[in-house]
């Protein structure tokens, strides 16, 4: 039985460092009242770019660079530890921590930036990262392409976990690469929310037969600190729900075991029997006897992408 913990709590928005040490806060909080796994939400450090949904292209050029300059001097750079807080609250607590972050990658470019979910285990270690396969709409203007790399579900301390970040999860192909893989806990890192966002939460339950967890960021409009460039001009009424939230836990196969969680700070606590997930799949078995190999076939290449090669 694994006690989970969904966290509906706003970083500091566009502030790498004083997320990180709300992160660090807030796993220790969870772990404290017997949580063993930790999930945020989509892009949580330093906090989802939703500047560029209000912003016009062309006219507002200026401001999504000045923006876009402020996001990427708060990213995460992997490499060179930037997640190393993360981990060590993780090994620390002895918990594992699902956590959306943006990625600046220094060994490929100093500029790109993605979209990321880590996998950390209770022992610090990062199991996986996946980048998000496809921006959907402007933010195609902020982050670049993932690649397969990351299409994984991973043995942790609690089960295998896999995760898609947000509308990757109206991906079929995406969901059953990892469907495949024999997962137990469905993460789904996201910016959306509503009533549509729920409904497909629901389908991935019953169509894969696992724990399922939707997870986006509530924040208000008070919750931008008054430095973010144009703060004013894009969120002009401070009492604005920028994001309700909706955090919830499906069982396998369906049926709401938590939330959603709506227009509500703080942490969505629920616990899961990964035993229920085999049980489920008696019934429907994407992967298994539903498979229908002989007539269905999915390719996944996980070759990393390989930045442009200088010859000179």
């Amino acid at each position: 039985m694994i006690k989970t913990a969904v966290i509906q709590e706003p970083p500091v928005y566009l502030d790498l460092e004083k997320s990180l040490e709300r992160a660090v806060e807030l796993i220790a909080r969870a772990a404290a009242d017997g949580h063993g796994l930790v999930v945020f939400p989509e892009a949580w450090l330093p906090g989802y770019p939703t500047f560029v949904w209000r912003l016009s292209p062309g006219a507002d050029m200026g401001k999504t660079d000045a923006l876009y300059a402020r996001l990427l001097a708060n990213a995460v750079d992997r490499g060179k530890g930037g997640l190393a807080p993360v981990q060590e609250a993780a090994r620390a607590h002895g918990v594992v921590v699902v956590m959306g972050y943006q990625e600046v990658d220094s060994t490929r470019t100093a500029s790109t930036l993605f979209n990321s979910c880590a996998i950390i285990d209770a022992d610090g270690r990062i199991a996986n990262t996946h980048r998000k396969l496809m921006p959907t709409n402007p933010e195609r203007m902020v982050w670049g392409f993932g690649d397969g790399t990351g299409l994984r579900v991973v043995d942790t301390a609690v089960g295998r976990i896999g995760a898609l970040i947000c509308w990757e999860n109206y991906m079929p192909l995406a969901r059953f690469a990892l469907y495949a893989q024999n997962i137990d806990i469905y993460v789904a890192p996201t910016w959306d929310s509503g009533e549509t966002w729920l409904a497909t939460m629901q389908h991935i339950a019953r169509e894969s037969g696992c724990w399922v967890i939707g997870c986006a960021t509530a924040m208000e409009a008070a919750d931008i600190p008054p430095d973010v460039p144009f703060r004013d001009r894009l969120f002009p009424d401070a009492a604005e729900w920028i994001n309700p939230g909706d955090a919830v836990i499906y069982k396998p196969f369906g049926g709401v075991l938590a939330g959603p969680m709506r227009r509500e700070k703080g942490v969505l606590s629920a616990t899961l029997d990964i035993s229920a997930v085999r049980a489920a799949r008696r019934k429907f078995d994407v992967a298994g006897h539903y498979a229908r190999p002989d007539v269905l076939k999915l390719v996944v290449n996980r070759a990393p992408q390989a930045p442009v090669q200088f010859e000179g």
